[in-house]
C-alpha cells in the first residue's frame, strides 16, 4: 500500500526540484511521471492530480533552471560593467553547467509560447542587454551582439560537457579567459555593416 504520508506530502513544487534533481543524477531526457513515481515510491496516478504528464513535469523544471540562472546573473552582475560584467554572466552560465547539468539542459528545452511568456527567459534577455550597454552598440547591431553571446556561451558549454577539450592543450579554461578577452575586443571594436551591393554600385 502507498505511503499515505509521503503522498500526502506531494505538492508540484517538491515534485519539481525532485525532478530537477533527478536530472542532474540521470539526466534531463531520463525524467519521466513514471520514474519520479518510483522515487517517492507511490503509484503514477498519485502524481497526476499535481503534473499533467511528463512534459508538463519537464517544462516545470526548465521553469525552475532558467529562474534559478536568472536570479544567479543577477547577482552576479550587480555593480558590473564591460569586461566584467561580460565574464560574470559567462560564468554564471559556465558554472551552472557544470554544478547542474541537468538542469542546464532543461534550461535548453523548448517551451510554448505561453510557457515562454511565462518565464525568466525575459529576463535572460536583459541581463545579456545590461552587459552589452557598456559596449555602446545600437540597434540592429546590438540584437546580433545578444545572438553572438548566446550562441557562445551555450556552444562552449555543451563542448565542454562533451569532453571535447578533455584532451588537449591548453587547458578549457585558459581558452574560456582568452575567448572572453577576444569577444571583448570585438565588441568594442564592433565592425560596421558592410555596404550593400547597391550602394557600391551607386558609389563607383
Amino acid at each position: 500500500m502507498e505511503n499515505v504520508v509521503v503522498r500526502a506530502g506531494l505538492t508540484p513544487e517538491r515534485l519539481t526540484r525532485a525532478g530537477a534533481e533527478m536530472a542532474d543524477e540521470v539526466g534531463f531526457e531520463q525524467v519521466t511521471v513514471s520514474a519520479l513515481a518510483r522515487r517517492f515510491d507511490v503509484k503514477v496516478a498519485s502524481l497526476y492530480s499535481h503534473v499533467r504528464n511528463s512534459h508538463d513535469l519537464k517544462t516545470r523544471i526548465a521553469l525552475l533552471a532558467l529562474e534559478e540562472l536568472a536570479d544567479r546573473g543577477s547577482a552576479a552582475l550587480a555593480g558590473r560593467s564591460g569586461r566584467d560584467a561580460l565574464t560574470a554572466l559567462a560564468d554564471v552560465y559556465r558554472d551552472y553547467a557544470h554544478e547542474h547539468p541537468g538542469r542546464y539542459a532543461a534550461a535548453q528545452f523548448r517551451l510554448t509560447p505561453q510557457a515562454a511568456a511565462a518565464s525568466a527567459g525575459a529576463r535572460h534577455s536583459r541581463m545579456t542587454r545590461a552587459v552589452l550597454r557598456g559596449y555602446d552598440l545600437a540597434e540592429p547591431d546590438q540584437t546580433h551582439a545578444v545572438r553572438l553571446l548566446g550562441s557562445f556561451f551555450h556552444g562552449y558549454v555543451s563542448l565542454e560537457q562533451a569532453g571535447g577539450f578533455s584532451h588537449s592543450a591548453p587547458d578549457s579554461q585558459e581558452s574560456w579567459s582568452r575567448i572572453l578577452d577576444a569577444l571583448d575586443a570585438l565588441l568594442r571594436g564592433w565592425p560596421a555593416p558592410a555596404p550593400s551591393p547597391t550602394t557600391r554600385r551607386n558609389a563607383g
